[in-house]
């Protein structure tokens, strides 16, 4: 041990120098301990609690910027200890954010102690990190922070389950930035995304609505209204249909009110949407199948100059493996009236056998009713162009 401990010189050179010297000597022996300990290889143990005593007896005496030097130093090192990391925290100021971004490792005593901070700039660069331990992530979904939930969101390390998946579905609904993370991750039930459908960008709102694909949901309020409606699907078809192809959309939106029950900006949005995901949702839970409600998706979302079969092929397997109840749960959580974290109990978790959910999208896209659309916006191509 006395051969190891003699191998690394300038634990007893310092120890030696410390008592002679004034502040320029406490900035040299500092930045230069520093440098020392976080060139060197993994310390034993006996050595880091020597330097443990050296840098808290020097970091004090040392000018400001030696103590930022030193600390920016120090913080390369892959072998703190909680209080050297405490040391590195406390010095290095401006690039602190910058330490714990970066930092090889970070022990939990540190990430405990940030996370029950009130700094939430701080606390979201811990939350984005893929070591975060299980005690300062219960912290970080304690506080109150958009900007904590962003990192959180974005962290691909972090399970989205129980608690933690309900928190971050809540905070989709109040925070954009939350709910494109969240869109983004294929290990996140995109089903509840359905409060922030229309924060998405077109293919996340697609994938909202494939969330719901070959799925149960539990009983939607919206029903009751739909029924009534129901006996009368071919002529709302043919309203919207017409509607679409005139480009009255005013008109469409005042409809889309009136049997929806959402209020008018949204059947405005629903009605401007040329994607037609928001629109889809409307016809698939008022009973639509692909046959009527690709003729109205044609005219609603048919642009020029731009191929839309592949958008359509998709439309009409969503129509086949998408069902009505489905679509009126999801109606209804725009109308705010359903739990969607209903969605996480087990009798509704959604279908995941990759391999016969390819064999219904094969058997979609041979379904007549794609050729028939596929042709039918070729026309309308055909008749803008002339």
């Amino acid at each position: 041990m006395h051969e190891l401990m003699i191998g690394f010189q300038p634990y007893e050179t310092f120890q030696l120098l410390i008592e002679s010297g004034g502040t320029d000597r406490a900035n040299t022996l500092l930045v230069a301990a520093c440098d020392a300990f976080a060139r060197r290889g993994k310390p034993h143990a006996i050595e880091v609690e020597q330097f443990e005593a050296l840098a808290t007896r020097l970091f004090p005496t040392a000018a400001r910027s030696a103590r930022m030097k030193a600390a920016a130093t120090l913080g390369r090192s892959e072998f703190l200890s909680p209080k050297l990391e405490q040391l590195v925290i406390e010095n290095i100021e401006h690039d602190l954010l910058a330490y714990l971004e970066e930092a090889p490792t970070l022990s939990e005593q540190t990430m405990v102690g940030i996370a029950s901070t009130a700094d939430t700039r701080v606390c979201a660069v811990i939350a984005a990190r893929n070591d975060i331990s299980n005690v300062a992530l219960a912290k970080l979904f304690q506080l109150n922070s958009r900007r904590v939930y962003r990192a959180l969101a974005a962290n691909t390390s972090i399970r989205p389950r129980g608690p933690y998946l309900n928190a971050l579905a809540r905070s989709a609904q109040m925070d954009h930035k939350v709910a494109w993370s969240l869109a983004a991750r294929s290990d996140f039930d995109t089903a509840l995304l359905a409060p922030a459908f229309f924060d998405l960008q077109e293919a996340d709102r697609l994938k909202v609505i494939e969330a719901f694909a070959l799925r149960k949901t539990p009983d939607a309020p919206i029903k009751r209204t739909i029924e009534q409606v129901s006996v009368a699907t071919d002529e709302l078809s043919q309203a919207l249909m017409k509607l679409f192809f005139e480009n009255r959309r005013p008109e469409a939106t005042r409809l889309l009110t009136q049997i929806t029950g959402l209020d008018e900006i949204r059947c405005g949005q629903i009605a401007h949407d040329v994607s037609g995901a928001a629109l889809f949702v409307v016809l698939r839970a008022f009973g639509l199948t692909g046959h009527d409600g690709l003729k109205v998706l044609i005219h609603a979302t048919a642009h020029e100059d731009e191929d839309r079969s592949e958008t359509l092929k998709l439309f009409a397997r969503l129509f086949q493996n998408v069902s009505s109840d489905a679509m009126a749960f999801l109606l209804s959580a725009w109308r705010g009236e359903v739990n969607l974290l209903d969605l996480a109990k087990p009798k509704y978790r959604p279908f995941t056998q990759a391999g016969s959910r390819a064999k219904m999208e094969n058997a979609a896209s041979k379904d007549p009713d794609v050729a028939h659309a596929v042709q039918a916006l070729e026309r309308i191509g055909a008749r803008r162009a002339g």
